[in-house]
């Protein structure tokens, strides 16, 4: 058994640099399945979803390589198999990505059903539509699906609810098929329009990304390239929310402030001073958490990535705050958690209600999602005595460093690992 200890250290102060959005990332390593060239991407965080990527892309031919620099270089012009094997594709949501990447070229993909984090099961419905317009015919199995399609042609694809994942893979199955395709009720998600514009930089035709309507125009091939992907709005948000919760100042580099909007217009809210420039965010303790409300829901809204950390914010809120979920309903795994530590939070339907300003006291407490593992590392600093957290590979799939990103603002954070039967109290609660 692996676990992080997380004991107080007072005021977290200092910068951190952003990594690259690991959301943004598994899209485009799917997406560089389309090229018919070399493709550089620059960015790419060195986390485990991105590993398992590159044992996928073993399978199927895909070299992904990853240079001394940090850049990744992946040569799809050797892809000989479009089988995407059920255990790896379990391992980690995005795994879809790679139906719509593979299915122009090889006309027949088998994927596993999608995992990763386990807070809800995650339909992919508004997927399977997508590919079903474009002339696809969809086989569901025991352990994964089968998409199968002669020639895509392009079609008006009309999403029944705001879906990212669903919006990125209906732009790659329709970048290579024949005609035009129109989105309505896309997702505006900043990794939509990045993946967008990786793929225009390859030589697709794709317009209006960023908006609720995109329109395609297919192409029979693309180019190799390059690509830079955009920092992980998420991790940034979180660790802004570590300032409010330890009673320092905190800045975000190399993040664009703009994908941040809701975070920052509610970290305010919630009483923090919140000062932007071009590329940077700094989050100020005022000594006072404020009670408030938040609903979680798309982008540009409050991201659901970000509503488990902050709801470890509005625990040292006195008062009472409400946290809607509106993406993800059932995703309140981290409720338990913090009720272990001495959390008062009522959850009734999609919303927790938080009647805060208690005092946490430290305990071994489980993340069960990456955002879940982040929300206890923050209720560990401001609680008291040591806090213990297993699921540490949750965390692993969303960061590359988290104790020591955490460490250089000045927090206590610490990786043990021992024979779970060692400790029977962790094993019992885990």
């Amino acid at each position: 058994m692996r676990w992080i200890e997380v004991e107080p250290a007072g005021p977290l102060n200092g910068c951190v640099h952003i990594p690259g959005s690991k959301n943004s990332s598994l899209a485009l390593l799917a997406a560089a399945s389309l090229a018919d060239g070399l493709v550089t991407l620059e960015g790419i965080p060195n986390i485990d979803d991105v590993k398992l990527i590159a044992q996928i892309g073993k399978d199927i031919g895909l070299t992904i390589t990853r240079r001394p620099s940090g850049e990744l270089v992946l040569d799809p012009r050797y892809i000989h198999s479009a089988i995407i094997d059920p255990g790896k594709a379990s391992a980690y949501r995005a795994s879809y990505y790679f139906a719509g990447a593979l299915l122009a070229k090889f006309g027949r993909v088998t994927v596993g059903f999608p995992g990763g984090d386990n807070f809800v099961s995650r339909p992919i419905d508004q997927h399977m539509k997508a590919f079903q317009a474009l002339g696809a015919t969809v086989q569901f199995r025991e352990d994964h699906y089968i998409v199968e399609a002669k020639t895509l042609r392009g079609a008006d694809i009309y999403f029944d609810t705001v879906t990212s994942g669903a919006t990125i893979n209906a732009i790659m199955a329709a970048v290579r098929a024949q005609g035009r395709t129109n989105l309505y009720h896309a997702a505006v998600d900043p990794e939509v329009v990045d993946t967008a514009a990786f793929l225009n930089g390859l030589g697709a035709r794709i317009y209006g990304a960023g908006t609720d309507r995109i329109r395609i125009e297919g192409v029979p091939y693309l180019d190799g390239g390059r690509h830079t992907v955009i920092p992980d709005r998420l991790v940034a948000g979180a660790f802004l929310m570590s300032a409010g919760i330890t009673g320092g100042t905190v800045t975000v580099k190399d993040v664009i402030p703009e994908h941040l909007g809701a975070c920052i217009a509610k970290l305010s809210e919630a009483g923090l001073e919140m000062e932007w420039d071009e590329n940077s965010i700094t989050a100020r303790s005022t000594g006072q958490i404020r009670a408030t409300r938040v609903r979680a829901t798309m982008y540009p809204g409050f991201a659901t990535d970000l509503q488990q950390p902050m709801t470890a914010l509005l625990t040292q809120a006195k008062g009472r705050s409400i946290v809607t979920e509106r993406v993800y309903p059932n995703r309140f795994n981290h409720v338990p958690q913090l009720r272990r530590m001495g959390a008062e939070i009522e959850v009734r339907g999609e919303s927790a209600f938080i009647q805060g300003g208690r005092p946490l006291v430290g305990d071994w407490v489980h993340a069960t999602d990456v955002r879940a593992g982040t929300c206890l590392v923050l209720a560990g600093l401001a609680a008291e005595g040591c806090t213990r957290i297993t699921g540490v590979e949750h965390l692993e799939r969303g960061y590359e460093d988290v104790i020591g990103s955490f460490q250089a603002l000045g927090a206590k954070l610490s990786l043990y690992e021992r024979e779970m039967e060692q400790d029977s109290r962790a094993a019992g609660m885990a």
